[in-house]
């Protein structure tokens, strides 16, 4: 049975992607979920897997080629040979734009007309896992919402997905009765995976264990060799390049950073899932080590495998000696041992990456909002029933943060290479906190909000944070982040940039405390005032201490002086 291979959606705002390579040649085995072709989009280069498995029957975009969305490149038969060359660009057009869910922005996959109302006996309809986001290639699915019998509606939520950008409910494609789930809770599995089956006939089939192929995330397996071939392919570092490729988890993009730069992508730790190694890996990699470094050729040594294991290094007598005491026994503690959820494994991951990359700095200063609070709480009744919306401190923190940003524009930057990227839009990442973890959607273009507009933005992205109905795009592309542990009692924190950042602004709480106070004639009182803790984490590499004190200052006086039109 032949099955399409299609171009997919690589992000929200991306309808079209050029074929840089076809990993396969007509008359070709495939297996499902193995790299077939590799495509480059004004955001984003990626291999794209295999559908199904089988025989690569067809190509039909050449390499070189530019199309949309959803046009058929290639066929795959899961019995049949290999038939025609390919074909000229032009030659397969796509029927229609991708169908966008409204609720959370997932494309929808595209089904033939008579699947889209399919019900139990009619045409099976496949689930995927949606691309969620320009750089995400894999998801988690962390609850089924329904079982298999369940109707389902279109549209209705089916099932929720982690990934590391966004957690969010993924709606049904079609109305009918879920028939299947392939791919059980907990489950990681590349996007464009099939996850279950809407409509069809027969009785409803049990989830299936996650090890099975269909929802396997490891890397692609190699063809098979002779033990001895495979050994030498591993040892041997003739051309970097081709061993990367085979061996280390990375994109396109990635590998040909490390060929321009000469560099053996397995020298370096990679921060994503599965341990791929990221576009800020390989760059925080050359920045580090320099040239001489990132050239060197390492030395060949046997990666760990069932057919050739490794050896250990030899190390000095006193170094064996200390490392060899026996870590202490887990068995000698109490408790319950619970596996970290896909969100929590991605907060990991992100908070020791920026730890390995930012220089982190903090500094703290206090500041008198008292003036804010008497304005809040003389003006919020009647503000919330005119504005429809809740009046929090948030606002008067954030039209602050942006006149320091002002001041001291390097605040507002991130760094790239050697370089430094000063961002031309102030986009807000406002950190929320969920019961399941820790997320940052970002008020995009804040410096053009007024100071209501910015209210609100702060609301919306809190509550859909909270609801699971927050965009992929909703989460990327922040400048500068506020944190606001401060309403939960604590007099300061020091937070962690979030990358590719160069600064955070963690808020205290306010508390009422003793205060010296000076009057216009010098002389000094005592007075009960609304203090709160502002710590600025900033990264050392590119912002020194007196320009962070300075924005710090500016951030100060500005609430101190709190006197602008709230609306």
């Amino acid at each position: 049975m032949p099955t399409d291979v299609v171009m997919p959606q690589m992000g929200e705002s991306i309808f079209e992607g050029t074929i840089t390579k076809w990993l396969k040649k007509p008359g070709d085995k495939v297996q499902r979920d193995e790299p077939l072709f590799e495509i480059s989009t004004d955001k984003v280069d990626a291999e794209i897997p295999a559908p199904a498995s089988g025989t690569l029957k067809e190509i039909r975009i050449a390499e070189g080629a530019t199309v949309q969305v959803n046009t058929v490149v290639g066929v795959i038969d899961a019995d049949g040979a290999a038939a025609a060359a390919p074909q000229p660009a032009h030659a397969a057009a796509p029927s229609s734009a991708p169908a966008v869910n409204q609720a959370n922005g997932v494309a929808a996959p595209q089904q033939p007309a008579a699947q889209a109302s399919s019900g139990n006996g009619g045409p099976a309809v496949d689930v995927v896992m949606p691309q969620m986001g320009e750089s995400i290639f894999e998801g988690t699915i962390t609850k089924w919402l329904k079982k298999p019998g369940d109707k389902v509606q279109r549209d209705e939520p089916l099932f929720e997905i982690s990934t590391d950008k966004v957690d969010a409910e993924i709606p049904a494609p079609a109305t009918g009765i879920l028939r299947e789930i392939k791919a059980s809770e907990g489950s990681t599995v590349q996007v464009n995976t099939v996850v279950a089956v809407i409509g069809g006939s027969g009785a409803p089939a049990a989830a299936q264990p996650a090890a099975q192929p269909a929802v396997a995330v490891s890397a692609p397996a190699a063809p098979q060799q002779p033990a001895h071939a495979q050994r030498e392919q591993v040892t041997q570092f003739p051309a970097s390049a081709r061993v990367e490729a085979q061996h280390v988890r990375s994109s396109p993009l990635v590998r040909r950073i490390a060929r321009e730069n000469n560099v053996d992508l397995s020298r370096i730790p990679g921060s994503g899932l599965g341990g791929r190694v990221s576009k800020n890996d390989i760059l925080n990699f050359i920045q580090q080590h320099g040239a001489e470094a990132a050239t060197a050729a390492p030395t060949p040594m046997p990666v760990q495998r069932a057919s050739a294991p490794a050896a250990a290094p030899q190390q000095p007598a006193q170094v064996q000696q200390r490392t060899a005491a026996p870590a202490p026994a887990l068995q000698e503690l109490t408790g319950d041992v619970v596996p970290m959820t896909p969100m929590r494994k991605k907060i990991a991951e992100r908070m020791v990456e920026s730890r390995r990359t930012s220089a982190h700095v903090h500094t703290v200063f206090k500041v008198d909002m008292t003036r804010i609070v008497k304005l809040r709480e003389k003006n919020r009744k009647q503000w919330e029933a005119r504005n429809g919306v809740k009046l929090t401190f948030m606002p008067f923190v954030a039209k602050a943060l942006m006149h320091g940003i002002r001041v001291k524009p390097i605040l507002n930057s991130s760094v790239v290479g050697d370089s430094i990227q000063y961002h031309r839009n102030i986009n807000i990442g406002i950190a929320v906190a969920l019961e399941w973890g820790l997320i940052v959607p970002v008020v995009k273009q804040s410096e053009n909000l007024s100071f209501v507009g910015l209210q609100r933005g702060i609301t919306d992205i809190g509550e859909r944070a909270r609801n699971k109905k927050l965009l992929p795009d909703e989460v990327q592309g922040g400048t500068i982040t506020i944190t606001n542990p401060g309403i939960f009692g604590p007099q300061f924190g020091t937070p962690i940039i979030l990358q590719p950042q160069v600064a955070i602004l963690g808020l205290g709480g306010i508390f009422k405390e003793p205060v010296v106070v000076t009057d216009e004639d010098g002389n000094d009182s005592i007075a009960i005032r609304h203090i709160i803790r502002l710590v600025l984490g900033y990264d050392h590499r590119i912002i020194d201490g007196a320009d962070a004190d300075q924005f710090m200052v500016a951030v100060r006086n500005y609430l101190e002086n709190f006197n602008e039109d709230i609306g």
